[in-house]
């Protein structure tokens, strides 16, 4: 797929029919209360592999042809866009190899274990997407990027456009951002059907670096620190596509810091009882720090993801 547009994503959309859920959506009556508006929540952490990457991962691997099936693919990532390639070969019969940060989330990778793929320990999480590639031309695999593809970001936006078919208006909506593919999609959906809608991007002081870079309008590479969204970690590679797109049609990108997404991660479990991971509560963290700037409006925040460490979702639920 040589672009992204309206037309790529409801193929996408097609594609997916059977093999993805249509994930709910809910009102959140504190957001909502908070907002003095209506707040709904999209719940991708019941996406299989508990995150929205698989859309994107399938419909790119669905289109590899029988020659490039055979030769298997190869990804990196810090563990949900792993699963979700993971889970797309096992769907689709095609040999995986992950290369994973050698801190991943222990969570993640007990999951990732859970499928017949080979796992690769790859360094920081700055050096794995240059493994990978580097292993995709000496073996000669197909690298599925996390967001830099346009199929994948196809994938990605058919939650756009489910939300539109659920949801009859709305103001903002708010999606978390790593690299970029997650927003890129979304927005291309809602952006070509609602063009009026505020399409809000959140990622956190520690891993800033599409905030950065959508400000300077050029990829920049901006020290990354620890933070509750490690989903984010890993950066933006040069000439990433996402970075275009968000360009044109992200209206804002925020940064949250660490307690608004502690906060957020325990609203979504006290109201909804729902276990989401730091990059997922992201969505929700600009309305629990400024809800004066959604007063009134009908808002989506889009929960990513709820792959988290058993420990520490207790330590922030539990406030300890």
């Amino acid at each position: 797929m040589k672009t992204i547009d309206l037309d790529a994503i409801q193929q996408a959309q097609e594609t997916l029919k059977g093999v993805s859920k249509k994930t709910p959506i809910v009102r959140s009556e504190a957001l909502s209360e908070m907002c003095r508006g209506d707040v709904y929540i999209k719940l991708e952490n019941q996406q299989h592999t508990g995150t929205f990457k698989m859309r994107g991962a399938f419909n790119r691997m669905s289109q590899l042809s029988p020659d490039e099936r055979e030769r298997g693919v190869v990804t990196a990532s810090s563990g949900n866009h792993a699963q979700g390639v993971a889970y797309a070969a096992q769907q689709l019969g095609i040999s995986a190899t992950i290369v994973v940060p050698d801190e991943v989330s222990k969570a993640k990778l007990k999951k990732l274990q859970g499928y017949d793929v080979e796992i690769v320990l790859g360094g920081g999480f700055d050096e794995v997407e240059a493994k990978a590639r580097e292993m995709a031309k000496v073996k000669r695999l197909n690298y599925i990027s996390p967001y830099n593809d346009y199929s994948v970001i196809a994938g990605q936006g058919t939650i756009g456009l489910e939300i539109m078919d659920e949801v009859e208006h709305f103001d903002t909506i708010v999606v978390p951002v790593g690299g970029g593919g997650l927003i890129s999609g979304i927005a291309v959906a809602v952006k070509s059907l609602r063009p009026s809608t505020e399409v809000i991007g959140v990622q956190t002081d520690g891993s800033s670096t599409m905030y950065w870079s959508w400000k300077a309008g050029e990829v920049l590479q901006v020290e990354e620190t620890d933070t509750l969204a490690e989903a984010f970690l890993g950066g933006v590679e040069p000439g990433s596509v996402t970075l275009d797109i968000c360009m044109a049609y992200v209206d804002d990108i925020v940064l949250v810091d660490e307690q608004t997404v502690a906060d957020g991660i325990r609203l979504l479990w006290e109201e909804q009882g729902q276990v989401i991971e730091g990059a997922g509560a992201t969505s929700v963290s600009p309305l629990l720090k400024n809800p004066e700037r959604f007063y009134g409006r009908t808002v989506v925040c889009v929960v990513s993801g709820g792959n988290i460490e058993q420990s520490l979702f207790d330590r922030i639920v539990s406030r300890t």
